[in-house]
């Protein structure tokens, strides 16, 4: 699972960094990003990923994410994030390879926790 697992590793590295040359090493720049599958359109090109990671975060986030399966066109990480005081997420994102190992096509679906009776 090294190509996925390297991408995850640069992911988290953009993440944590919000740096441009990290953030561009991750799509290709022609990229799509779907913040949610359903969404109307992805957001489209480098630029505009980069424009779109530098929003600031409601808290630091904790994670735990971890590459479920892949195959040399796409790659499938699994986890959860937790934004403390925010909001906590199940993630399953989808991560479309590029011959150059930089996702052609990104989408996350998640989930929030359900809300448990007292």
């Amino acid at each position: 699972m090294t190509r996925t697992s390297d991408w995850l590793d640069g992911y988290i590295k953009a993440w944590e960094s919000k740096s441009d040359e990290d953030i561009r090493a991750l799509f290709t720049d022609e990229a799509e990003y779907w913040f949610r599958p359903n969404d109307p359109e992805p957001v489209k090109g480098i630029d505009a990923i980069v424009e779109a990671w530098k929003q600031p975060e409601p808290s630091d986030p904790t994670y735990s994410l971890a590459v479920l399966i892949e195959n040399d066109e796409l790659g499938i990480i699994t986890g959860t994030v937790d934004y403390p005081g925010h909001e906590s997420y199940t993630n399953l994102w989808e991560v479309w390879f590029a011959p150059d190992g930089r996702a052609a096509r990104f989408i996350e679906w998640y989930m929030t926790p359900r809300e448990t009776a007292d």
